[in-house]
């Protein structure tokens, strides 16, 4: 992106330059309304972040000059719609520090997971096999499995935590029998906000010849993803939790689990060559991308990637780290509330409850006051039943909140928590 980035002084590439946070603000729209007549604090980032105009006028751009379908046509809308596309592939690797080649688009995490379940795993597992799984999985990393596990014969195995919500490594590691031959862990979760080892546990797996795949989720919106690092098979991730659009997200994988793998989706653009007798198929990535993809929303994806890179990654997460701490300083204060989820390296994620009153009804309550939080199992039963609770609220940062908004969520936390007794 050229000239100056949202905020940002000096250079894009001076990770440690000074950022107007005010002014960063400034770029989202939506965080400039009311709620019941008061102004919003959203605390959901976990659940979906805002989209800065940027992206907003990136997709608007799209559907006003340039809408066109992709690698079909040979005029100019199509031309400059396949450039703009598979720009924001280009964009987007550079990122994860990956190449192009090895990065398939997808609707969302829950898609990538999902093609590697039936594309990789479905033919390789066997009755006898084993899967391990952490108990601070998403369902995304735990559905999946169970489905080609009751196809395979498989089984899945629990990597358990510590009760602050820490992955116990040394329990993992003894997991790691000769019988397993997939672990699913994710990278920060969206319950407790714990920031997982993810290449301690991806070289304790790769030692014993154990596949490796990690949902990056919600990774991507707090820190600096150098996927070669982390030395996994599979990473998946969802745009819309990183300022971009709903409905993308993307798939890295090992270039030789792309080309062993068949396709997931058969149909239109995924071929080189069709006949009744058999189909030639194209090469990895194309070959898991059937059918017309969501242009529009992966224009919005490429210019959401070029407004965090503007950022800087460290910048964003030294951002939300001061943040975080100041809201659980505060949080910590008020009698009865529990926060869930106490890990010492953690993304600005809190999962909590107050005494005696449901997540449901707490939410529900700071909604009047004009907070957004998000309330239930987050598509993590198992973790609830770990903790003995049926659901939590949760608090989630981002960059763009302020230190104001977390004086205006306790002064509305207090106010609940006596509506509540």
């Amino acid at each position: 992106m050229n000239g100056e980035g949202p905020g940002i002084s000096t250079s894009t590439q001076d990770l440690a330059a000074p950022v107007d946070w005010q002014r960063v603000r400034e770029d989202f729209p939506l965080l400039h309304r009311e709620v019941h007549g008061k102004p919003l604090v959203y605390f959901d980032s976990a659940n979906t972040g805002q989209k800065p105009a940027r992206v907003i006028a990136a997709m608007d751009d799209y559907y006003r000059r340039y809408a066109a379908n992709v690698s079909r046509a040979v005029h100019t809308l199509g031309e400059q719609a396949t450039r703009s596309y598979e720009g924001a592939r280009d964009r987007l690797a550079a990122h994860l520090r990956v190449h192009r080649r090895d990065l398939v688009f997808t609707s969302g995490t829950t898609m990538a997971i999902n093609l590697v379940a039936y594309s990789w795993a479905l033919p390789r597992l066997r009755a006898g096999d084993a899967i391990v799984l952490t108990r601070m999985e998403h369902h995304a990393n735990i559905v999946p499995w169970q489905l080609i596990a009751q196809r395979t014969g498989a089984t899945i195995k629990v990597a358990d935590i510590s009760a602050d919500g820490v992955l116990d490594l040394n329990a993992l590691e003894r997991l790691l029998t000769p019988e397993v031959k997939l672990l699913g862990v994710t990278h920060v979760s969206n319950v407790l906000g714990t920031i997982n080892p993810v290449h301690e546990v991806c070289t304790l797996a790769r030692k014993r010849g154990v596949i490796t795949v990690v949902d990056g989720s919600q990774a991507l919106p707090h820190l600096a993803v150098d996927i070669p690092a982390i030395g996994c098979d599979f990473y998946a991730l969802t745009g819309h939790k990183m300022c971009g659009p709903t409905g993308t997200g993307a798939l890295w994988a090992r270039r030789e689990h792309l080309d062993a793998m068949p396709p997931f989706f058969g149909g239109g653009e995924m071929i080189r060559e069709v006949r009744f007798e058999g189909t030639v198929f194209n090469d990895p990535p194309h070959k898991f991308e059937a059918g017309t993809p969501n242009i529009s929303g992966f224009i919005g994806l490429g210019a959401a990637v070029d407004y965090l890179d503007a950022l800087g990654m460290a910048n964003v997460q030294a951002r939300e780290g001061e943040l975080l701490a100041h809201l659980t300083e505060e949080m910590r204060k008020i009698e009865g509330l529990r926060i869930i989820g106490n890990a010492p390296d953690k993304a600005a994620v809190v999962s909590f409850l107050i005494e005696g009153a449901h997540a449901h009804d707490l939410a529900t309550l700071l909604d009047l006051e004009g907070v957004a939080v998000r309330s239930g199992h987050h598509c993590a039963h198992p973790l609830m039943a770990y903790f003995g609770v049926p659901a939590t609220c949760r608090a989630s940062l981002a960059f763009y909140n302020t230190h104001a908004e977390i004086e205006r969520f306790i002064v509305a936390l207090r106010k609940v928590r006596g509506l509540l007794g």
